[in-house]
């Protein structure tokens, strides 16, 4: 990543062991917040409508294993 903090959909969807669509439903559905998940890809400016979204892996794990966690409680509950 070369020091880096903000990846690819792709290559975070891989590194966290989901699916994008996955990745892309936890940022439309607020789990993962704008500017601390995820930023908009400067790159993306070609098409308003539609930007790449770039991630924070390390921000991303811990939301996800917290949310993965909580949910998992409340099934046991």
């Amino acid at each position: 990543m070369s020091g880096d903090i903000w990846i690819s959909s792709e290559l975070t969807a891989e590194k966290l062991g989901i699916t994008e669509i996955k990745l892309s439903f936890l940022r439309e559905n607020g789990i993962l917040k704008p500017g601390i998940h995820w930023k908009s890809s400067p790159l993306g400016q070609k098409k308003p409508w539609k930007p790449k979204a770039l991630f924070n892996i390390k921000m991303c794990k811990k939301i996800i294993n917290k949310f993965y966690f909580e949910e998992n409680e409340n099934i046991a509950a």
